[in-house]
């Protein structure tokens, strides 16, 4: 069939070529490009879920950075703390050497004063110069807001808390009491009764033992207890254990609370003592005498020893356990870090309470893709100034607490006059809260931003094979592709051509 009017083969040979060229130049587009997807047309589905993973993968960049950030500001944070403790392990070593006062002239104790007056400076000074970016670091600045702070708290920090909202209540329900470790020895008398033997210079021989050591001690017969009690506090230091008087007898009890916390008494020799013996208080009420006594005086039990061990609080703070020393007790989970020591009224009261309001600050940093709580790390630094440093009880003054600043010139500690033995505990104190501070930046450092960053590495890396696997154009196959469309471009020109060429055969037939 020949016809000149419509070439229908030349049509076909027209659509065929059209969809070769298109084939073609999508080839050429996708190699020049690089990408399989360009525009929507591509691959709607695959598109979508290209830009989400793009979206994720500069949301995870920008995390890694801001926890390498939050590394290098941590950094500055440690290198001042650094010099903090320098500074402190040489106090230490002036009060040392100022407590030798037969060894030291009265010059020599007053040059000491003044390093120790140029130490609590300069700490005050790195406290308030230690910046990032013009952000004071250990001022106090990072450090938790709170308010509503119960009376029966003596101490408390806050080392982390994410919250939403205003504010974070902390509450604590105690369990289990805290106890010391306590004994009574019972006289039955206000002074101690050896009977008989008291004539013949017998005596009454006790070996008390607490957490800190040992001391043996004799008294003659009508010693009264009061005298029995201020010879076994010349020993509190020795010992750990401290002493009181009553009508009846002596009640031993253990300087600090907490299971760690014991008071042990052997009877040596007995001679003759009167009374019920050694007796113990009920577990839960330090008031209360059990109704039998442990050991008589002159018992084989009270020659092996009777012991009593103090407990620790049991508590939970905001639904989870604490772990506890003592009167101290703290938790730490990924959304609240704090520390409390309660005082012993609270201590022993078993129940709820506030303990205090958390009303904001403490250092934020921005660790995930996500911007939300769970993808937020707060943490708390203390301001290291000398007037926070050191929290010392005041033992001659309830209520009232010694610092590091009390070292200076002229104040309760100095040690020219002052007190050597408070001071030194303060700063022992200061130290242990300046080693504990760095302790936990360097712990946040390892454990929580080295890793993150490595996490977020992986993270990274594998959203960018997901994208690339959906986006990207796979140059093997596609320029098997191109190949096969150049051929078949170059084939489908050629059949053109031929087909326009046919209603040239119709001539033939006009002769």
């Amino acid at each position: 069939m020949s016809r000149i009017n419509t070439n229908v083969e030349s049509l076909i040979a027209q659509r065929v070529l059209g969809q070769n060229n298109f084939s073609l130049n999508k080839s050429l587009e996708r190699l020049s490009t690089g990408l399989r997807i360009n525009r929507g047309k591509d691959d709607p589905a695959g598109l979508i879920a290209s830009e989400n993973l793009r979206s994720e993968i500069k949301a995870v960049n920008t995390a890694i950075g801001n926890a390498e950030r939050a590394d290098q500001v941590l950094n500055i944070a440690e290198g001042g703390l650094q010099e903090v403790s320098s500074l402190l392990t040489e106090l230490q070593g002036l009060l040392t050497a100022t407590a030798s006062k037969a060894g030291l002239s009265k010059e020599e104790q007053e040059a000491n004063q003044v390093q120790i007056d140029s130490i609590l400076q300069t700490v005050d000074r790195i406290a308030g110069q230690t910046n990032f970016q013009g952000i004071k670091l250990l001022n106090g600045n990072f450090d938790y807001q709170t308010s509503a702070v119960s009376g029966n708290l003596l101490d408390f920090s806050v080392n982390g808390a994410k919250f939403e909202g205003d504010s974070l209540d902390v509450d604590v329900v105690v369990t289990t009491s805290a106890q010391q470790g306590q004994l009574f020895l019972d006289f039955d008398g206000a002074a101690l009764d050896l009977g008989g033997n008291g004539v013949n210079n017998s005596s009454f021989t006790i070996e008390i033992t607490g957490s800190l050591g040992s001391r043996e001690l004799s008294f003659a017969s009508g010693t009264t207890n009061a005298d029995i009690a201020a010879a076994v506090n010349t020993f509190t230091d020795v010992t750990g254990v401290t002493a009181s008087a009553n009508g009846e007898g002596v009640s031993l009890v253990t300087q600090k609370f907490g299971g760690d916390e014991f008071v042990s008494v052997k009877v040596v020799n007995d001679g003759g003592a009167q009374g019920d013996g050694l007796v113990r208080f009920e577990d839960d009420d330090a008031t209360t005498l059990l109704g039998s006594a442990a050991a008589t005086f002159g018992s084989t039990a009270a020659e092996n020893g009777v012991r009593d061990d103090g407990q620790d609080l049991i508590a939970n703070i905001n639904g989870v356990n604490a772990v506890s020393n003592g009167r101290t007790i703290r938790v730490n989970t990924d959304v609240l870090d704090v520390e409390l020591t309660l005082d012993t009224t609270q201590s022993q009261q078993l129940g709820s309470f506030k303990a205090f309001e958390i009303a904001g600050g403490g250092a934020d940093f921005q660790l995930a893709s996500r911007v939300d709580i769970a993808g937020k790390v707060s943490l708390g630094i203390n301001d290291v100034a000398v007037r926070k440093l050191g929290k010392v009880e005041d033992e001659d003054n309830a209520g009232s607490f010694f610092f590091l600043d009390d070292l200076g010139s002229g104040k309760d500690l100095n040690v020219v006059d002052g007190d050597l033995v408070a001071a030194q505990e303060v700063v022992s104190r200061a130290i242990a809260e300046t080693s504990a501070l760095r302790g936990r930046l360097g712990a946040f450092q390892k454990n929580t931003l080295q890793s993150t960053v490595r996490s977020l590495n992986v993270a990274a890396e594998n959203s960018a094979a997901a994208e690339s696997v959906i986006r990207d154009t796979d140059f093997a196959s596609e320029t098997a592709a191109l190949t096969r469309n150049q051929i078949l471009s170059s084939a489908s020109l050629n059949t053109l051509s031929l087909a326009n060429q046919q209603p040239q055969q119709a001539l033939q037939l006009l002769g």
